[in-house]
């Protein structure tokens, strides 16, 4: 579904490549995580995933056809993005910000419908925020602005969602509650994601598949079992952890030690 080969990019032509020779096969339906430190080129490489840069060198392909060949429009019905953090001065309700994800699937000077209201209150009742509809976006806690992005995201009924450090900011309550509601998107709607996170725990729980990503290059990719080990998060972070397997939880739990020596 979403290709990426020998991708390279640097923000300026005297810069070093921020992007250096990546390559990742996104299957439709899965979930893929992107780890790695800062400056490492996870968002960077998020936003040539989703046609907002171009590459100096590589390809992104959705369904074999570039991201670059495609209107913006068109683009936007295939791939939807959540941003680390969203901002907006005007004072719209939670309804008017989920009613933005329509805007792809409108003619030029075209007005939502009641078949638009009905997709955007669908969002909201799949994210839980359903009984916000009529709040000020403003008003909002961290949590409830993440759900309601999300929200956004899916009236867009694009096939793929890039998430960025989705659960960043959030308290340890919230966190959860966004972990499981991307889980039952995937589920339920077969929601491909790509997720952007440090929240090695939440890549744990959430992710089938992993791309490590150290100074833009990949360090590891591969199933999450396999390639989130103590000796590639020593590598990535310069940190020991202790890497394992937690019968409660389902999945490996990630605990950090000390700086590695």
């Amino acid at each position: 579904m979403l290709q990426i080969a020998n991708l390279a990019f640097a923000y300026a032509k005297t810069d070093r490549l921020v992007v250096d020779d990546v390559s990742i096969e996104i299957a439709r339906g899965s979930i893929v995580g992107i780890i790695g430190p800062n400056g490492s080129g996870k968002t960077t490489l998020l936003r040539l995933m989703a046609g907002t840069l171009r590459p100096l060198a590589g390809r992104v392909t959705i369904d074999d056809t570039d991201v670059g060949r495609l209107p913006r429009r068109a683009l936007a019905r295939k791939i939807a993005v959540v941003p680390q953090e969203t901002y907006t001065t005007l004072d719209f309700t939670v309804l008017d910000i989920v009613l933005m994800g329509r805007y792809p699937h409108l003619g030029v000077f075209e007005l939502e419908g009641p078949a638009d209201l009905a997709i955007a209150r669908d969002a909201l009742a799949a994210v839980g925020t359903t009984h916000l509809e009529s709040r000020r976006f403003a008003t909002l806690s961290g949590g409830e602005k993440q759900r309601v992005v999300i929200a956004s995201a899916l009236a867009q009924a694009s096939d793929a969602l890039l998430l960025d450090e989705p659960t960043a900011s959030l308290d340890l309550g919230y966190q959860i509650d966004i972990a499981a509601l991307l889980a039952r998107l995937n589920r339920e709607r077969r929601t491909t994601l790509v997720i952007s996170t440090h929240d090695l725990n939440l890549a744990a729980t959430l992710c089938e598949q992993l791309l490590l990503l150290k100074a833009g290059r990949v360090l590891a990719q591969g199933r999450a079992a396999d390639v989130l080990t103590a000796g590639n998060i020593r590598t990535l972070y310069g940190i020991d952890a202790d890497v394992e397997f937690n019968p409660r939880a389902g999945h490996l739990t990630v605990v950090p030690i000390a700086r590695a020596c």
